[in-house]
């Protein structure tokens, strides 16, 4: 406490540097959510920027005639269910690489990072195509399930695979000279002592895919919709809807909001753990071969 306190006496424009930048970023959604109790025709209207009568019109109709609560469930079983597929397939994936690594591990776990530096648009056609005319699964909620899971996939196996390999093999070992199976080396020895970890990735994941708006809105039309596709049906180019668009996006954000804010330090533990670090020097190992197997090992 006194160290924190002494810190703030020594670096006293720091924090107040921190404080604006918070600010700056936090304005945004304040001012939505400020917007969303104004009538569409007073947010538009200069003379009512700061000085206007509260309403909780928008959020009355938005439930009574835009059927929110339709678009909010196929977020949770999308977000939900696209979450524990990714789970279920890289666990396993991560404790491959991570306990059993071959010479081409690196490679892989390289190519699944890039996939991630693909523009989406480029297979936007061929995705609308095949899914319509051949395999007839547009506008379902699998389509956004397996859509969604495949985009986060890497991220997924990327941080698993970081929390994974700081268990010691020792402990896997361990497991194997009891005759352990692999099921059981994961379930009953992997999961418990990465619990943390994979619950940080759990609540990531879930945030990606309940934020992600490109897929769920070319995807979707009524039936397997999303809170992406009604904000985006509330948008219109001449900014006429402004009070309405603002509490259609504040009902959908508002619900991960909070939900960060309660699982902040499974957010920040997620995010800082060592990926970052992993990626990086994976990536300059690439970049600079002569340094290639030096980094490679630090990452890895």
């Amino acid at each position: 406490m006194l160290q924190e306190q002494k810190g703030q006496k020594q670096y006293p424009s720091l924090h107040l540097n921190s404080w604006c930048v918070a600010l700056l970023l936090f304005f945004p959604i304040f001012w939505m959510v400020f917007t969303s109790f104004k009538t569409d025709a007073d947010a538009v209207k200069p003379e009512n920027l700061f000085v206007f009568t509260p309403t909780l019109e928008n959020y009355v109709n938005m439930t009574k005639d835009y059927d929110y609560w339709r678009f909010a469930t196929n977020s949770v079983i999308t977000s939900t269910f696209a979450t524990l597929f990714a789970l279920v397939v890289g666990v396993p994936a991560a404790y491959a690489m991570a306990f059993d690594p071959s010479r081409h591990t690196k490679d892989v776990l390289l190519w699944m990072l890039s996939t991630k530096m693909l523009p989406a648009a480029a297979v936007l056609y061929p995705m609308t195509f095949l899914t319509k005319n051949f395999l007839e699964v547009f506008d379902t909620h699998f389509l956004v399930i397996i859509v969604l899971c495949l985009i986060n996939l890497p991220i997924v196996i990327w941080m698993l695979f970081t929390y994974f390999k700081e268990i010691p093999k020792e402990i896997i070992e361990a497991g194997k000279m009891d005759g352990v199976s692999t099921w059981g080396e994961i379930k009953d020895i992997l999961i418990p002592l990465a619990w943390g970890g994979i619950a940080s990735t759990a609540l990531l994941t879930f945030i990606f895919c309940w934020n992600e708006a490109y897929w769920t809105v070319r995807l979707t039309t009524i039936d397997a919709a999303t809170l992406s596709k009604l904000i985006e049906g509330n948008r219109a180019p001449e900014g006429l809807f402004f009070g309405r668009l603002s509490a259609v996006s504040t009902a959908a954000v508002a619900p991960i909001i909070i939900l960060g804010w309660f699982c902040q330090k499974q957010l920040v533990q997620g995010l800082t753990f060592g990926a970052v670090k992993s990626v990086v020097a994976l990536v300059a190992g690439v970049l600079f071969p002569s340094r290639k197997d030096r980094l490679a090992k630090n990452a890895i």
